[in-house]
């Protein structure tokens, strides 16, 4: 059933269009190699994936800051794999890091099909919690920022997602009205429930097929969102 209606379409970055692991995968065995870290790189990123959508949690819900974001996370995992590294180590990795993270381009397979498709129908736009210059460079270098007429940021609107005052920030910013805009992103709490809570409507992508009220629209891939929209 198409959703109809709808002018202004906030699509989520990390985890939604840009795939997210894939990319920190490629950036770990760059500065890991680089600091000749010796550890067993899967098992690294068994270890940092858990623990890094744990410290975002953290960091969405203002109980850390972005540097203890940064210095945990890598600290946190080096104590589970018993790897002794020396704090101005683990701060220059996690320094490292950031800069070659936005250097890898890889996008959810359909991503840019999808937005090719919806750029001739709607004013496409991004709100993500994610850093000004991390993720600027995230779209420069997959070549999709051009999709985008606006990108809201938590440190642009001073708040993140769910925080309503996020989404408000970005309707102003897109001179777009709730009724006819919709959110779709990878996160319930942050992107789906934090958008309906404001009064726009919202697609979960569901990439792993977790489970979700069935009043919640869903896609397991994006080409899905053609069939939609």
């Amino acid at each position: 059933m198409r959703i109809k209606n709808k002018k202004t379409i906030f699509f989520d970055l990390d985890h939604t269009l840009w795939d997210f692991e894939k990319n920190s995968a490629l950036a770990f065995n760059t500065v890991l190699d680089k600091y000749a870290v010796k550890v067993d790189r899967e098992e690294f990123i068994k270890q940092y994936v858990p623990i890094n959508i744990k410290y975002w949690k953290l960091y969405r819900d203002g109980n850390v800051t972005q540097e203890q974001l940064r210095y945990g996370r890598l600290k946190e995992t080096f104590d589970i794999l018993n790897y002794v590294a020396a704090e101005n180590i683990i701060q220059q990795l996690s320094e490292d890091y950031i800069k070659h993270l936005p250097l890898y381009n890889h996008l959810y397979d359909g991503a840019l099909e999808v937005l090719e498709y919806l750029k001739a129908k709607y004013s496409l736009h991004i709100i993500t919690n994610g850093f000004h210059e991390v993720q600027a460079g995230k779209l420069k270098n997959s070549n999709i920022h051009h999709y985008f007429q606006t990108v809201t940021n938590s440190e642009l609107a001073g708040c993140k997602k769910p925080n309503p005052a996020i989404y408000e920030y970005a309707l102003k910013a897109a001179g777009a009205e709730k009724e006819t805009s919709l959110m779709i992103g990878d996160c319930i709490e942050a992107d789906v429930q934090g958008a309906l809570d404001f009064g726009i409507d919202a697609i979960y992508f569901n990439e792993f097929r977790k489970e979700a009220h069935t009043s919640i629209k869903q896609v397991n891939h994006l080409l899905e969102l053609r069939n939609l929209l």
